[in-house]
């Protein structure tokens, strides 16, 4: 079972409805023990990051999604939810975040149109194979994106991106004025800035990855 944490920031229930849609077993939920139970989390979310902070320590859920990411459970963040996996946001003042993969939460420059919203391309970061003892390592995250082609669609809403402080942590990019960091990754711990229940059937590939990396076989 996967549980996808309902926080009260926005389209919790839409992300569900992707996961139930290709067989996926999961449960919308802020109940502390269901978390505890679940194979893997899913942190999706729309608004303020400062709010969503605020919500996550009214509901006293940051500690069970530190001792998830801790036991090695895998761990999706959404949107904003990709946003609080991260140190700090300078959205509205300076914010503390989860700090689970390090670096920050930025404004896209004022002379672009903001948000960056609708259809854009993603472009995953070209990385060299990590060889340890003669045996060849599989570089985390990439898993996520197996089967999505460079210059894949997806949907995007949002008016900051995270600056992950090692290239290490990048696996995609999009254009917006500049790169940004669209995808991100840390051991078990996944993030994407787009909305794959709002991106056709490439987004519901990734949540089918996701799944996999769960050992949810859909």
């Amino acid at each position: 079972m996967i549980a996808i944490i309902d926080y009260k920031m926005g389209n919790v229930r839409s992300v569900a409805k992707a996961f139930e849609s290709i067989g996926a077993k999961v449960t919308l939920t802020a109940n502390k023990n269901k978390l505890r139970t679940a194979k893997a989390l899913v942190l999706p979310g729309v608004g303020a990051y400062s709010a969503g902070m605020k919500n996550l320590r009214k509901l006293k859920l940051i500690p069970e999604i530190q001792k998830a990411v801790n036991e090695g459970k895998p761990l999706l963040g959404i949107c904003l939810g990709l946003q609080l996996l991260f140190t700090m946001s300078e959205e509205h003042g300076r914010h503390m975040g989860l700090n689970l993969i390090p670096g920050e939460v930025v404004r896209f420059k004022s002379n672009l149109k903001i948000p960056h919203m609708g259809w854009n391309t993603i472009t995953q970061v070209k990385r060299k194979k990590l060889e340890e003892k003669g045996k060849r390592q599989k570089i985390s995250g990439t898993e996520l994106l197996k089967g999505i082609p460079d210059g894949s669609y997806f949907y995007f809403v949002h008016s900051y991106y995270v600056k992950p402080v090692k290239r290490q942590y990048i696996l995609a990019q999009c254009h917006y004025g500049r790169n940004f960091t669209c995808v991100a990754g840390k051991g078990n711990i996944y993030g994407i800035q787009f909305h794959p229940e709002k991106s056709s059937d490439l987004g519901l590939k990734i949540v089918r990855n996701f799944c996999r990396i769960c050992g949810e076989v859909v």
